[in-house]
């Protein structure tokens, strides 16, 4: 009614019906924005749920209105707000424009920690390498502005410190370092393999981030040692796992909390396409759930598979920082993780939208503490590294965050600042002027970073450690890790509760490698084909496998992708057979050269991530109607090989595929969801939401009793009726499918396929 009537009085210009409409059509959209990342479908569980945080609140303040909210830190009272309001009203009702600066920075506005005075002065630093200029930078980023971090209102206690040169050297500092996940795609390709070539030289750690990695970079000083990964999308094939020291599994993102990353369909070109194994110009997102992994177990699978591919690797772990994000790393760290990221809301590459950039996520200070106490009460603490990330600038943020627990410490912005970057805030428009974080060949030749500017900045952060634990007389970090006694909140900030996040936990470090108990068959195979994989000599093996067998034949990948990168050997060069009941994970991340065929049944997450190879299941006992043949997540991500089972799938089938060919013959809910590229034929049941986002290559559904619209999602590309073209493709498939599963269903269809186009839907996406 309010709109309507601005609009009638002449307040907007815009027909009163029109006004109202669009006004209805934002809130809409605005609502269903925050309830998908709640992951809230209906209003009803919506209301009074209380799914956020208070922080910065008084007791009083949320006892009135916030009493179920979550509370770990207090704030300010009633008064406080209602002076804060009226001064803000006055403001901006003194009819002179308000400065303004909420998002961006503006000269007179709002502070912002990465003000332009920062940004030129962390440039100046890393370019010079002097130490007088990175104090100008600390002196801009801590002292001349008023605090805008939790982190800003603690101050270091009074210890006896101990001299400078008794210190662990800044090379030892910089080791714990890494960057955090940005993707190629997101940077540029010069951006993102500079900060690589940086971290290998310090002897810190790259990210991937999720968007895969040009093989050519691979055992070079390219190479990105952090490999991002959900299971299998956007680009994991079994050399981009091969070439990884650690694996990270994103399962939220801390500036982004229930969106994680997007990368907009502009920025898609025909190279990160490749790299990412989908079409350019469609945008790709990479939201939780990861589709694969809806519980603690999922997980667990996920890591034991990985653990198995590649048994020297670590395996990290990305969390949010939320209230209770503590239990959830006592769980990670019992699933065998190595390492537990806890990231904090502030950061990311820029290409946020407006409505995420405020108001979501909590600081790390936050979830570190509470991850580091919960970890340590349990007894969990030694066995696995923990790391933060999320807007950390200086050496004191890094001592900080040891103070709370933290071992390892991620920078996304700052060393893009160092590279060069200007917060122009313009990373999702594809315009970065500078050339870091655009696709476009002409703004990328602008760019002028290199690895030594970031080589700098670790030094000059690391340099500045040492001066902090020094004072603290402390001569490692170590020495210091889970130290919090060491914090006490400033004189001014008394009151606000930090009692709890400034609880000393000491514990005792265990370094090294988490392994688990791998599959013995799993092991038997990767050791009798150990030639094979060497020489390439042909070889036929046989097992009987049980449930409790899992990720059969992940290991021989890791090993073939060792030694052959994702070409791996030529098809059916180690031939495995198998009967009985397999375990999670068969042919997970399969390389090519194996051949897997299985009479019997197998669980959940076949052929999960395959790079090539084939998997075959058919069923050990033929009876009336169709008999089950494999559980969920089958083929999620699965860049190439084939996949026959002679039998139904469960749900979330071929989700991500992006090169696979398959044939199934029924399957459950959400089938090639957001599938990207290869080939599936279903010869049965569909359950709903078939094809949801389905961005590109080739769905055959067949549906003799005219009902598999019904299932198709509103989402999934065009139905139609297969060409000739399409039919003999089709009977290819079906005719390989029939040579290996010996399926009755396949082969009665073959026998009149000329006669069936009717019966089949195409679904295919416009334009691939």
């Amino acid at each position: 009614e309010q709109v309507r009537a601005m609009a009638a009085a002449g307040d907007v210009d815009v027909a009163p019906v029109a006004a109202q409409e669009n006004y209805r059509s934002v809130l809409e959209k605005g609502l269903l924005k925050i309830m998908s990342k709640m992951g809230i479908c209906t209003i009803s569980a919506y209301r009074g749920s209380e799914l956020f945080e208070a922080i910065g609140l008084d007791e009083g303040v949320c006892d009135l209105a916030f009493r179920n909210v979550r509370r770990r830190v207090g704030g300010i009272d009633l008064a406080r707000i209602a002076r804060s309001t009226l001064a803000l009203h006055a403001e901006m009702s003194g009819g002179e424009e308000a400065p303004g600066g909420y998002y961006k920075h503006r000269r007179g506005g709002m502070h912002h920690v990465n003000a332009p005075k920062a940004v030129l002065s962390v440039q100046k630093a890393v370019r010079s390498g002097e130490a007088d200029q990175w104090q100008a930078y600390l002196d801009e980023v801590q002292n001349q502005r008023p605090a805008l971090l939790l982190r800003d209102l603690v101050d270091f206690a009074e210890v006896d410190p101990i001299p400078l040169d008794q210190v662990e050297p800044a090379e030892a500092i910089m080791r714990r370092f890494s960057t955090a996940a940005m993707s190629l795609g997101a940077l540029s390709k010069e951006a993102h393999e500079t900060l690589a070539e940086a971290m290998n030289f310090i002897g810190g750690l790259s990210n991937s981030g999720e968007g895969g990695e040009d093989p050519d970079r691979f055992d070079t000083p390219r190479n990105s040692a952090i490999k991002q990964i959900a299971s299998g999308r956007f680009g994991v094939t079994p050399a981009y796992l091969a070439s990884a020291e650690e694996y990270q599994i994103k399962m939220a993102q801390g500036s982004k909390p229930g969106e994680g990353g997007q990368l907009p369909g502009h920025k898609v070109t025909e190279e990160i396409a490749r790299l990412r194994h989908t079409e350019p110009g469609v945008t790709l997102i990479s939201p939780p759930p990861h589709h694969d992994i809806y519980s603690i177990e999922d997980l667990a699978q996920l890591i034991f598979d990985l653990k198995t591919f590649k048994p020297l690797a670590r395996v990290s772990v990305k969390l949010v920082s939320g209230p209770g994000v503590g239990t959830i790393a006592v769980g990670v760290a019992k699933a065998n993780a190595d390492v537990v990221l806890i990231s904090g809301n502030s950061g990311g590459t820029g290409a946020s939208p407006m409505v995420s950039i405020k108001h979501a996520g909590s600081p790390w200070e936050l979830g570190l503490a509470e991850a580091h106490q919960v970890l340590v009460a349990n007894g969990l603490r030694s066995t696995i590294y923990v790391e933060t990330d999320g807007g950390i600038r200086t050496g004191r943020d890094v001592v900080v965050a040891a103070l709370l627990g933290a071992d390892r410490y991620g920078f996304g912005t700052l060393p893009l600042l160092a590279l060069g970057c200007k917060m122009v805030r313009q990373c999702h428009e594809n315009t970065c002027p500078v050339g870091i974080a655009t696709q476009a060949e002409d703004l990328r030749a602008k760019y002028t970073g290199a690895a030594d500017q970031v080589v700098a900045l670790f030094r000059h952060l690391a340099e500045e450690v040492r001066v902090y634990l020094a004072a603290l007389g402390a001569r490692s970090i170590d020495e210091i890790l889970g130290r919090a006694d060491l914090l006490v909140a400033r004189d001014d900030t008394r009151g606000l509760g930090f009692d709890t996040l400034l609880t000393r936990a000491d514990f005792r470090p265990e370094r090294g490698y988490r392994t688990v108990a791998r599959s013995a068959v799993g092991e038997a195979l990767a050791l009798d084909a150990r030639r094979s994989v060497r020489d390439g000599a042909v070889i036929e093996l046989s097992y009987p496998v049980q449930n409790t067998d899992r990720a059969v034949g992940t290991r021989l990948s890791g090993q073939i992708a060792e030694h052959h990168g994702d070409v791996g050997l030529p098809p059916d060069t180690i031939k495995v057979w198998l009967s009985g009941t397999a375990g999670q994970s068969l042919g997970a991340f399969l390389a090519p050269g194996i051949s897997l065929r299985l009479t019997g049944t197998a669980n959940d997450y076949v052929g999960k991530g395959m790079g090539g190879g084939m998997i075959a299941i058919r069923p050990a006992v033929s009876g009336g109607g169709t008999p089950h043949g494999a559980g969920n997540a089958c083929l999620y991500g699965a860049t190439s090989g084939a996949l026959y089972v002679a039998g139904s799938v469960g749900q979330r089938f071929a989700v991500r595929n992006s090169g696979a060919t398959a044939v199934v013959e029924g399957a459950a809910d959400h089938c090639a969801e957001y599938m990207t590229g290869g080939r599936v034929v279903v010869l049965g049941a569909l359950g709903r939401n078939v094809a949801a986002g389905m961005n590109g290559g080739t769905l055959f559904v067949w549906d003799p009793n005219a009902t598999g619209p019904l299932h198709f999602a509103e989402s999934a590309p065009p139905a139609s009726r297969p060409t000739a073209a399409d039919m003999e493709e089709l009977r290819d498939i079906l005719i390989a499918h029939v040579a290996e599963t010996g399926s009755s269903r396949a082969s009665e269809i073959l026998d009149t396929l000329e006669d069936r186009a009717a019966e089949f839907w195409v679904l295919r996406p416009t334009g691939t």
